[in-house]
């Protein structure tokens, strides 16, 4: 062995001394940009836990509330892109703290809807800073953390999302059945808030980057490894919305599980998705393909048992925790746009969002498509198999075209 080759091969012995503590300030503003993501989510999935509730109060059928649930991913879709290439100029502290304001806003109109068209305007418009708020928040938190725990500060900001899912979703949804689906709203409204006033307290404020304009954001647009992940998050994340869109009906009509169960499977999901969170920081600092790529694997295999398993008051639910664990792709993904975004770091990190939000409104779509067509709700579990799948095969395309150097990085 040459010393060169020593030398390398020196890492290997470090695993034996702990990791160091991340710095006090780091982990505060990481808290405080999860609690954003916390009030997302939150917004985010107990739409579909309230889906009946809201297609009776606006005087539709659920197929058709599931579009609602279209209409917020479309606007994160197009905001995403739009605000973070219009706020790029603006010190990222500011930028986030008026992403989160216009947040508020929108659930208040939201929950103020009187009519079917009135709801679908305000999803849309609520939908709008999501994205730019993830990516803007990942920039952060990237930039706050060591090298070698880029992808854990991320992944703390995506843990919000998880939480929602134990705390937040479970707790609105059953707000929103007692006290009506609007109350629920007037609570995300007040986390959004709340969430605005901490990361003005305690995110450090960075100076704008005045180089930054529009149209070099929009170069992220045409480098084709951007592309290629957001097709990845879009088809292969759809197959959880197009299961979760529906997962009231699901655990009540098929699972048989009486309705006042469901938000505690939903905590359960959440659950999940807190340990897929935590294991996808760490996994993907050290092994960031092979942890996107079996994430995707393990998302196929698990809708295929849920659409046996989904049948059973007992494993469905245990299935439900296994489900929510397999989604570790989304930090992945987001550190591999960051990677490849060159200067256009603002916007491809919003992309990360819009691709998954593509995947809510396809899976919705697709999900909503054949339980119409009246092909059972097992169906969408199958609907799901097929974008793992395809997922799966987008992102192999990628890192073929990464290692044969296919297309341009």
């Amino acid at each position: 062995m040459t010393v060169a080759e020593a030398v390398r091969a020196r890492p290997r012995l470090r695993s034996r001394t702990p990791a160091p503590t991340p710095p006090k300030p780091l982990l505060i503003a990481t808290l405080a940009l999860a609690l954003g993501g916390f009030a997302i989510g939150t917004t985010e999935f107990v739409a579909m836990g309230l889906l009946p509730e809201i297609a009776r109060g606006v005087d539709i059928s659920v197929p058709t509330a599931g579009h609602v649930i279209s209409a917020y991913a479309l606007g994160v879709v197009i905001g995403a892109p739009v605000l973070a290439g219009l706020g790029a100029k603006l010190p990222r502290r500011k930028l986030l703290v008026g992403l989160m304001v216009a947040y508020a806003l929108g659930n208040l109109l939201s929950a103020m809807a009187t009519n079917y068209p009135m709801l679908m305007a305000a999803r849309f418009v609520t939908g709008l800073p999501h994205g730019a708020y993830f990516g803007v928040a990942s920039l952060v938190a990237a930039d706050l953390a060591p090298a070698g725990r880029k992808a854990q500060a991320v992944s703390r900001v995506l843990l919000g999302l998880s939480v929602a899912n134990v705390i937040g979703v479970p707790l609105a949804t059953a707000v929103g059945q007692s006290l009506g689906w609007r109350a629920a709203l007037f609570m995300a409204a007040a986390l959004a808030v709340l969430t605005a006033v901490s990361v003005f307290r305690v995110v450090p404020d960075t100076p704008p980057d005045a180089a930054a304009t529009m149209k070099r954001e929009l170069t992220a647009l045409k480098r084709p490894q951007v592309l290629l992940a957001v097709a990845t998050g879009a088809i292969g994340g759809g197959g959880m919305f197009a299961v979760y869109s529906y997962i009231s009906p699901i655990l009540t009509d098929r699972a048989g599980l009486p309705l006042g169960a469901v938000p505690f499977v939903l905590a359960i999901w959440g659950a999940g998705m807190v340990a897929g969170n935590l294991l996808a920081g760490k996994l993907t600092d050290r092994a960031p393909k092979k942890t996107m790529v079996g994430a995707l694997i393990f998302m196929a295999l698990l809708f295929g048992l849920f659409a046996l398993t989904s049948s059973s008051p007992v494993l469905a639910p245990i299935t439900v925790f296994f489900l929510g664990m397999s989604l570790m792709l989304p930090t992945g993904l987001q550190m591999r746009l960051m990677a490849s975004a060159g200067d256009a770091q603002t916007l491809a990190a919003a992309l990360n969002h819009s691709s998954f939000n593509l995947a809510n409104a396809l899976g919705a779509w697709l999900g909503g498509i054949v339980l119409a067509a009246g092909l059972g709700l097992a169906a969408p579990m199958l609907v799901a198999v097929g974008l793992s799948i395809a997922g799966l095969a987008i992102l192999a395309l990628s890192f073929w075209a990464e290692r044969t150097q296919r297309l341009p990085l």
